[in-house]
């Protein structure tokens, strides 16, 4: 219980009773030390995946339907031509709710109703995260088309697609090492496209009242899609 090494408590909890008290307090504690971890550490160590897919594992409950699949061509095709049309027709109207924050994706409210799920915290920011002015809102597009036709195995950056198959908005946390953080808003039955440095990245989110969470490394474009949660 006055443990500070992650591998000792992590061992702890494998082999503890599912039904032990000590769980409610020590597994919180290791998912705690985890990101601590990964914030201070070199983007290039190598524990970083693995204690990602550690917190995944602690945070996923069996309720949470996922899926990943690396961006196919025929979906870029359709990324492309989704983004050359918003800058042919100019569509970069801002949303009430304020300034866009930096590094977050922004999108257009679909107009569809959505299941309110969020609290009201995160519908705040949900709400800031999706507001963009005209000129964020082209800069945004801009570099999302770039990365889109860029093939340079080089690049230090690439695209992540998430598509919300869900009737609920959500907000997806993509958390790598150091300043790596990026906030995704995407409305219900809607996706979002952004911009990261490559690497390994932890994302989470809520999904309906469910919790998701899965490690994943960014080497190209990917697209992770998210469904409704399973009764």
């Amino acid at each position: 219980m006055h443990s500070t090494s992650i591998y000792e408590i992590d061992g702890y909890l494998r082999i503890a009773h599912p039904d032990d008290p000590k769980r409610a307090i020590l597994k919180p504690r290791l998912v705690e030390m985890l990101y601590e971890y990964i914030k201070y550490a070199h983007p290039a160590d190598p524990k970083i995946p693995e204690f990602q897919e550690k917190i995944a594992l602690l945070r996923k409950k069996p309720s949470t339907r996922i899926s990943y699949a690396e961006m196919t061509e025929i979906i870029k095709q359709k990324q492309i031509a989704k983004y050359k049309e918003d800058l042919r027709m100019g569509n970069f109207g801002s949303v009430q709710g304020g300034a866009a924050k930096q590094n977050s994706g922004a999108a257009s409210f679909t107009g569809s109703e959505s299941l309110a799920t969020l609290d009201a915290k995160e519908q705040e920011e949900f709400t800031t995260l999706m507001a963009s002015s005209p000129k964020e809102h082209k800069d945004k597009t801009v570099k999302i088309l770039n990365s889109l036709f860029d093939n340079d195995p080089n690049s230090k950056e690439s695209i992540v697609m998430i598509e919300n198959k869900s009737d609920c908005d959500m907000i997806v946390r993509i958390v790598g090492a150091g300043d790596a953080n990026y906030s995704v808003p995407v409305a219900a039955h809607s996706d979002n496209s952004i911009v990261v440095l490559k690497g390994d990245y932890l994302f989470t989110s809520k999904l309906c009242g469910a919790q998701y969470a899965a490690q994943k490394s960014v080497k190209q474009a990917i697209m992770v899609s998210l469904s409704m949660p399973t009764k």
